[in-house]
């Protein structure tokens, strides 16, 4: 399996981890669609959404959950967070991650 994630979190290719645990890595997007775009990636390979199933709840939640420690940590008052569902939910890379989007000045 080639997978550009799966390399990212076992630090076969550089990136700068702005959160890492035993379970999880965040690190910034390379084609930032906010101010803030981090990705949270579990460590464990999982495709998509569409992969997951009972026993994945308790790993989102843990997701979703660091992605709210992570907006904190970074004074964001607002923000998003989005999961992309196969390629024409604008999905491209093979490996479950959570977006995290914010950073937007006030208007």
């Amino acid at each position: 399996m080639n997978c550009v994630f799966c390399d990212i979190v076992k630090h076969k290719r550089e990136t700068y981890a702005e959160y890492e645990d035993d379970k999880f890595m965040a690190f910034n997007d390379i084609k930032p669609s906010a101010p803030i775009h981090i990705l949270i990636v579990p460590k464990k390979h999982i495709d998509s959404i569409k992969s997951v199933d009972g026993e994945h709840k308790e790993l989102l939640g843990e997701m979703i959950v660091l992605a709210k420690k992570i907006a904190l940590e970074k004074k964001l008052e607002g923000y998003k967070l989005i999961f992309n569902v196969g390629r024409q939910g604008g999905q491209i890379v093979d490996h479950l991650h959570l977006h995290l989007l914010g950073g937007w000045e006030k208007s």
